[in-house]
This record gives structure tokens, C-alpha cells and sequence, in this order.
């Protein structure tokens, strides 16, 4: 989304802003903006790309990559967006492979899971979201460079959010999943952040949920109330 005229206004707002300063903020830019966004957004705010490729550099026309990223003072990426994997056919695999070579080249990465309606309604969200978590966990070494983001593909810009239990127990059972699978102190000390459909109306019920420890912000990240959404937890 975006153009530099309303990018360049939402930095102002962003810069000019009173922001909780507890709250790590990174905003995902596209990636013909991504120089634009990082040289004039305030150095507090992190940037991150939106997608990137597995490899460092070859014939992949159109990709980037995470050492491109990196040389324009980026420093995130969000990995397996469920527009990436729906609209544009990502496997969970390929999701992997990304993961793994987006954290080897020193990229944060905010690695997004979440299942569609009819597996909801079908009573397979868990299987669904613990089989997509696998394939991050195996490609991760160090979790400290990595968020979780939980975002129900229904609640994704159709003004349906998942009601504030529906979002804290999935993020708990995602915290089981990963003591079980991976150690009592990553289940811990990850952050699972939960997106779909997040305003300014909804997100402070959302915050106050145990287990939800932030938001990916979809729509609402180009308006103003952004700011107000960065400062739910106030």
C-alpha cells in the first residue's frame, strides 16, 4: 500500500508521535520503499521488508533477498503472510526455507501463521497452526530473532476479528506446542503477536489478553489510530 505523498504522511505521524516506549515498533514497508521509509522514519521505529527470497543472490527476477535487505538498514522481515501463502501459493516448506536463510544472514524474522474458515468451522485450527509452527521451529536456531504472528486468514480485512478468548487461546496453545516441541524457556520468552482485522476499537480488549504480546497491524497501520493501537498496553 502506499505512495511516497501518504507514506511520507504517515512517517510525519509516526515522528511527531508520543509512543509508549516499551513497545518495539516495526513497520513493514514494500519493498520499493524500503530505502524511502528507513531514511525518513525516526531511528526508534524499526522497518521491515514484507517478503524476501532463500537464497543470497541469482536468477530469481522480481525476489529479493535477505543480504539485500540488510544493506538498506533493514533489519526484519515478515515471512509467510497468509496473502503469501494463499494468494501467491507458498508452501509451508518454501515458508521454511525462507526462515532459515532469512536468520542465517542476521534478519529478525516475524513469521506468520494462522488457518482460513472452512478449518476453523472444521475444528482443525490447532492442527492447522501447529503443523505451520513446525516447519518455522525446524529452521530455527536462535528464537530471540524471531516473532510469532497469529493471524486467523477470516479476520484478515474482513472486519471480523477473532473475539479477544478466541485470540488468547490460540496463542496459549501455541505456548504449549512450543514447550512440548522446542523448551520451556522459547514457549516463555517468544513473543506471539495476533493479527486480523486489529483497530483502534478493538485492540486494547485484545492487549489485555495474557498471552497476546503485541499486534500485526494490517489497515489500520496507514491511518492515524495506529498510534493508538502502538499504545493499547497504556
Amino acid at each position: 500500500n502506499g505512495d511516497k505523498k501518504s507514506l511520507g504522511e504517515l512517517i510525519q505521524t509516526m515522528n511527531g508521535a508520543t509512543v509508549d516506549p516499551n513497545v518495539e515498533v516495526v513497520c513493514g514497508a514494500p519493498t520499493i520503499y524500503l530505502d524511502f521509509v528507513r531514511s525518513k522514519l525516526d531511528a526508534k521505529f524499526g522497518v521491515a521488508a514484507q517478503n524476501c527470497y532463500k537464497v543470497p543472490k541469482g536468477a530469481f527476477t522480481g525476489e529479493i533477498s535477505p543480504a539485500m535487505i540488510k544493506d538498506c538498514g533493514i533489519n526484519w522481515v515478515i515471512l509467510g503472510h497468509s496473502e503469501r501463502r494463499h494468494v501467491f501459493g507458498e508452501s509451508d516448506e518454501l515458508i521454511g526455507q525462507k526462515t532459515a536463510h532469512a536468520l542465517e544472514s542476521g534478519l529478525g524474522v516475524i513469521a506468520c501463521i494462522g488457518e482460513k474458515l472452512d478449518e476453523r468451522e472444521g475444528g482443525i485450527t490447532e492442527k492447522v497452526v501447529f503443523a505451520q509452527t513446525k516447519v518455522i521451529a525446524d529452521n530455527v536456531k536462535d528464537w530471540s530473532k524471531v516473532v510469532l504472528a497469529y493471524e486467523p486468514v477470516w479476520a484478515i480485512g474482513t472486519g471480523k476479528t477473532a473475539s479477544p478468548q478466541q485470540a488468547q487461546e490460540v496463542h496459549d496453545k501455541l505456548r504449549e506446542w512450543l514447550k512440548a516441541n522446542v523448551s520451556e524457556a522459547v514457549a516463555n520468552s517468544v513473543r506471539i503477536i495476533y493479527g486480523g482485522s486489529v483497530t483502534g476499537g478493538t485492540c486494547k480488549e485484545l492487549a489485555s489478553q495474557k498471552d497476546v504480546d503485541g499486534f500485526l497491524v494490517g489497515g489500520a497501520s496507514l491511518k492515524p489510530e495506529f498510534i493508538e493501537i502502538i499504545n493499547a498496553k497504556k
